[in-house]
């Protein structure tokens, strides 16, 4: 897990982001130093959970194994997965994130309602590592 990204689980889990005190800016990944936005003079920065849900802006099929530096066993088959873009309207911002294991491109449209929940990036003997994906509303996980 990376730290200061997301937090909770199940109906509680959300992606958290920060927001400039001047401009009102929201920033996912999290920004710690300064406001991104180039026309503020700049402001403190408070930390924000994201919105649970958002609108599917694009998607596609990841269906080759990335080169390094992805880090990937090349002892287990590859897995496709779907990547989706999805519009937070509120934080008016778009993120990127996988879809939830067992949804594919065949299960997307554009505009379609999703929500973040946790998911497993990797895991060996000793470590879990954690992420987020997005999944269809009304899909049980």
């Amino acid at each position: 897990m990376v730290a200061g990204w997301f937090s909770g689980d199940g109906d509680d889990f959300r992606l958290l982001g920060t927001r400039c005190t001047r401009c009102a800016s929201v920033f996912f990944p999290r920004e710690d130093t300064h406001c991104r936005n180039p026309e503020c003079p700049g402001g403190a920065l408070e930390a924000v959970p994201l919105s649970r849900r958002g609108r599917v802006w694009s998607y596609t099929d990841n269906r080759y194994r990335p080169p390094s530096p992805y880090v990937t066993d090349p002892e287990h088959p590859w897995e496709p997965y779907a990547l989706v873009a999805v519009e937070l309207e509120s934080e008016r911002m778009v993120v990127l994130g996988q879809a939830a294991p067992g949804v594919t491109v065949a299960d997307l449209t554009v505009g379609m309602e999703v929500e973040v929940v946790p998911g497993v990036l990797g895991e060996d003997a000793e470590t879990t590592w954690t992420t987020w994906h997005w999944r269809p509303t009304g899909v049980g996980g």
